[in-house]
């Protein structure tokens, strides 16, 4: 470039300019430019006293902003819409790294694949064009979309950090509580939230000094055109990619394994939730009539009664005294003799296996594998089945309303105390504002001070510690209160590959193999039976009547070498009723009062609060009696399939025929009634607390 006397005179006052075809540049610090670094840089430094990133960034941002304010470049033509494309295409990339990297450590940010990346991009990209159709300006569209992606991180990350869990498409119907609740808070971002709101400031000047002129009304049209074009070619691509996705709902994995954007748009999409075939408020009649006609049938079995351990609870309970009940479902308990010849230097539950007075005992089909553990908790005490639900789903964060009718409100309907007891964080599933929901009155957490974190064993607090705090509660019940208790413990739950200098691994397993991850399960699972024998002895001696339910949610997570060693397959290439045995896991119901011991092949986890009603000898609520009418029909079944009596084998829910396929239909209605019909809630089936 040849410099002219008037382009010296010019760079001498603090400007040059220079220009060629369809490209023109402008460097001019003037008053205007000074005034925007300074407050740019008055910006820069409020950040750096709320999120202390590196000081050094201060000076360089305010030099680099002042560079930026005085340079200005202008694309014509051709060469302005090819720049405006890649601008977009770069801010789509820009946005989305931004957001998932306010959200998410680098430890995580690892864990994302490229097409996950890609996914995220595009649908950010979509957004861009949109709007760039609208404005026809890519200034404004950068600010506009970028902006917006940063105030989506911030939300999410700050919700993230007061409750635990990621925002779903569900949090938008409780906007008003959140903003009753949010001045309670204290908004603290970490040094990495800081430098990326920072470098948006800085890119986003940068942009706004491109100026991008189409100067013809056909050009500007035709941009239009390209932009809906492209707009409609993408689309479509996204929703074939977010079809293969399901929603995570678990701390930050939606982030990291969908994006967060595209976690968001799965939780939408699974919580539209259809009625089935043939839902009319007159199919909801018709099996009201069906309830009032049809006698009740409750499960039988075949052995017959044992002596009661307790002849006083024995006594009170035939007296009409109503039992404490008291439920337990045990992370990660599972009994992998199911799927194969498991053997160890000694036995794993020695106790559990010995318990068969006044109990009935099995295995139970969950819907859930190494994870959602709140899935099996709502199937077990709602009496719901995944089976009609989106893959992906956790009713506990999407469908959970109020007034929605549980084991824990019927209970409370007749006389009883309804307690929750989990020895972890209170927000984990939005437990905490699920149970008030359900009926709970007294909510007991780690982080409320309720059990002594001393009682570890690797990092979770140890199954006796809950069970202790499970007998002072007993302990301090009133003479005449009626006592429920659901308790979830957290000894067990994942993340088994570390040594710790707390836990010893007593429980190995002896086929040849070495497994790190399994013997330290199984060592886990050998310290649970030896708790539960201690709070059977100490209940077998109580005189009031007690009845314990027990079980666990779903399988761990071990290695697929582990289970091909038992299965010969592992966790993939499975029939149906393979696969089934990965989801069956253990139960027991025992009482220190008189019941029949039965041994049960398979049920499910949406029977068992009916089967423990029918051994309490309370009052047996209308969905609970269609549930045994239910099982008479399809005795188990989970998101996957159901046993068919009549084919003798698992099968999938489009494969029903007949009486089947008629009580699935009827379940499916009932079902869809009492989660998502809140005007036509049938008050035979779902009737709230009294």
């Amino acid at each position: 470039m040849k410099i002219t006397k008037q382009m010296a005179g010019s760079w001498a006052r603090g400007q040059l300019a220079c220009a060629k075809p369809g490209i023109g540049l402008n460097f001019k610090f003037d008053r205007r430019s000074g005034m925007a670094t300074g407050i740019a840089s008055a910006v820069a430094l409020g950040l750096w006293i709320w999120t202390r990133y590196p000081l050094w960034m201060l000076p360089a941002f305010a030099v680099a902003f002042a560079l930026l304010s005085a340079t200005t470049l202008r694309l014509d033509g051709i060469l302005g819409v090819a720049a405006g494309a890649g601008l977009l295409y770069g801010g789509a990339w820009f946005s989305v790294y931004a957001l998932q990297t306010i959200i998410l450590e680098p430890d995580l940010m690892e864990k994302t694949k490229d097409s996950i990346w890609e996914l995220n991009m595009l649908m950010v990209l979509i957004v861009y064009l949109v709007v760039a159709t609208v404005l026809l300006s890519v200034r404004w569209t950068w600010l506009i979309v970028h902006s917006l992606c940063l105030v989506v991180a911030l939300a999410d990350y700050f919700v993230y950090q007061f409750r635990g869990n990621e925002i779903i498409y569900g949090d938008l119907t409780s906007l008003g509580t959140g903003a009753t609740v949010a001045a309670t808070y204290r908004y603290n971002l970490d040094a990495k939230g800081g430098t990326w709101l920072l470098l948006s400031i800085l890119v986003i000047a940068a942009v706004f000094r491109v100026q991008i002129r189409v100067r013809s009304w056909v050009g500007r049209i035709g941009l239009r055109v390209l932009t809906l074009v492209l707009v409609l070619h993408f689309t479509p691509v996204v929703e074939k990619k977010l079809s293969r996705l399901v929603t995570q709902t678990w701390e930050l994995k939606g982030t990291y394994k969908n994006g967060f954007l595209a976690n968001f748009m799965l939780s939408k999409r699974d919580s539209k939730v259809k009625p089935p075939a043939g839902y009319s408020r007159e199919a909801i009649a018709s099996l009201e009539e069906l309830a009032e006609e049809e006698p009740e049938r409750t499960y039988q079995s075949q052995a017959g009664g044992a002596p009661a351990a307790n002849e006083a609870a024995n006594a009170a309970f035939e007296a009409g005294v109503k039992p404490v009940i008291i439920t337990i479902m045990d992370e990660s308990f599972a009994d992998f003799r199911l799927i194969g010849d498991l053997q160890t230097n000694e036995e794993v539950t020695p106790f559990i296996d010995s318990l068969v007075d006044n109990t009935i005992r099995g295995s139970l089909l969950t819907s859930v594998y190494g994870a959602k553990t709140p899935n099996a908790e709502w199937e077990y005490l709602t009496g719901n089945t995944m089976a009609f639900l989106p893959g992906g789903s956790v009713p506990y964060q999407q469908y959970m309303q109020k007034n929605q009718t549980s084991l824990v409100s019927s209970l409370i309907n007749q006389g009883y105390t309804a307690v929750a007891m989990h020895p972890y964080y209170k927000t984990g599933w939005s437990r905490n504002s699920v149970y008030p929901k359900m009926g709970f009155s007294e909510l007991r957490f780690m982080d409320t001070g309720d059990f002594d974190e001393e009682n570890i064993l690797r990092e979770y607090i140890t199954d006796q510690e809950l069970f202790d705090k499970i007998i002072d509660r007993y302990e301090a019940m009133e003479e005449d209160e009626n006592l429920f208790i659901m308790s979830i413990t957290m000894q067990n739950h994942g993340g088994y590959k570390n040594l710790y200098d707390n836990f010893d691994h007593d429980i190995y397993t002896t086929d040849g193999h070495y497994f790190q991850d399994a013997n330290q399960y199984l060592s886990l699972i050998h310290e649970t039976d030896r708790a539960v024998e201690n709070l059977i002895t100490y209940f077998r001696e109580q005189e009031r009547p007690v009845e314990i339910i027990f079980f666990g949610d779903h399988y761990p997570g071990l290695s697929n070498d582990f289970v091909k060693s038992l299965n010969g397959k592992g966790a993939s290439g499975l029939t149906l009723t393979e696969l089934e045995q990965l989801f069956s896991v253990p139960f027991f119901v025992w009482t220190n009062y008189d019941t029949q011991e039965a041994q049960v092949a398979c049920t499910s986890m949406n029977y068992l609060s009916t089967i423990a009603l029918e051994r309490s000898g309370l009052e047996m609520p209308a969905y609970n009696q269609f549930l045994s009418k239910l099982r008479q029909v399809i005795p188990a079944m989970n998101q996957r399939g159901f046993w068919s009596e009549s084919e003798g084998k698992y099968l999938h829910y489009q494969d029903a025929a007949g009486e089947e396929a008629e009580w699935i239909r009827r379940y499916r209605i009932l079902q869809y009634n009492g989660l998502f019909d809140r005007e036509d809630r049938s008050s035979l089936y779902f009737p709230y607390i009294e």
